[in-house]
């Protein structure tokens, strides 16, 4: 054999091997990636066995399970060493209390983000989807989050916010948890670049028709399956949403859709429907992640809202999105 027929034979047999190991390398990275959302679904279900099975009810008729959930949200944030603090404020004579918590990546970040998610449910339901789903990846998504702090250079500031009352007979009255906090961080000058309102993400549909839309927006062309996850802003979130869209955008496995609505979404009531709006309300950036709830959700608000409904790949796929955007502010 000549000496350049055996450098050519060497050379295939090299980059034979060299195209074993990436694929190994990819295969096990893959893995990897797949063991990780196992990972964060197995604690997403953890979450909802504790707060819609251990606890149940969460509603103003059982007051004594709104307190439950805010020590075991309270707890968690211990157990991660995040610094967290209880915010109680009136309703009918019972006192009920936001839960807050936050991770700091430098001494003087630039850029500062709030994830609210309200953790009562409608009476007479334990609220797997609404809201125990968005309690749940709010929670997962500090895990995450903080695991980072140490390991990456971030420009960022993350404020995590529980709220405690959203569902009627409390919605659109000045009680309301989020209008209650929102109101405190404007007359404070509360520096928050962007709202992330979490309401219900725990619920997906993969047949053809399974996906709603309120009047007119089934003409404009949106998919007809439950399989995404939606980010609603009004017109001064717009910037906002386009680059949480964008981040999102790099998680092949959670496609993602947007809508932009004028005039703090007065126009389209549906879309008003969570603590989001009372942040538009207040003058700040804000937008809604969400399932898009009745519209997809038939248990919405009815006694069949239970944690077996739920897809907790499709929640743990919001969790790396959620990552994915917060990891986009690289010093």
């Amino acid at each position: 054999m000549h000496i350049t027929q055996q450098l050519k034979l060497t050379a295939l047999i090299f980059l034979m091997q060299w195209s074993l190991l990436c694929a190994v390398s990819l295969a096990q990275d893959r893995s990897s990636d797949l063991m990780d959302i196992e990972q964060i679904s197995q604690q997403l279900k953890n979450h909802l066995t504790e707060l819609t099975v251990a606890i149940g009810e969460r509603s103003v008729r059982v007051p004594e399970n709104l307190t439950k959930t805010a020590d075991y949200i309270e707890s968690f944030y211990n157990k991660l060493g995040m610094p967290v603090r209880r915010e109680p404020h009136e309703y009918s004579g019972m006192t009920v209390e936001n839960v807050v918590s936050d991770i700091t990546f430098g001494s003087r970040p630039k850029h500062h983000y709030l994830i609210g998610a309200h953790y009562d449910s409608v009476l007479g339901t334990v609220g797997a989807d609404d809201n125990a789903s968005a309690v749940a990846v709010q929670l997962e998504t500090a895990r995450q989050l903080k695991a980072l702090v140490g390991k990456e250079q971030l420009d960022l500031a993350v404020k995590f916010v529980s709220f405690a009352l959203e569902e009627p007979p409390v919605y659109r009255t000045p009680y309301m948890s989020s209008r209650v906090y929102a109101k405190k961080a404007r007359k404070q000058n509360e520096k928050i670049d962007g709202m992330i309102c979490l309401e219900m993400v725990g619920y997906a549909c993969y047949e053809r028709g399974c996906q709603e839309y309120p009047f007119p927006l089934g003409f404009f062309g949106y998919p007809e399956q439950g399989d995404f996850i939606g980010i609603v802003a009004n017109s001064k979130s717009r910037k906002f949403s386009k680059l949480l869209k964008e981040q999102f955008s790099k998680n092949a496995d959670l496609p993602v859709v947007s809508l932009n609505v004028p005039l703090n979404g007065r126009i389209l009531p549906a879309v008003r429907l969570s603590d989001h709006a009372s942040f538009w309300d207040a003058g700040f950036n804000a937008v809604m992640i969400t399932d898009s709830a009745f519209y997809r959700n038939p248990h919405y608000h009815t006694e069949l809202d239970t944690m077996e409904k739920l897809d907790y790949g499709f929640m743990a796929e919001l969790v790396e999105s959620l990552i994915l955007f917060f990891h986009s502010f690289q010093k």
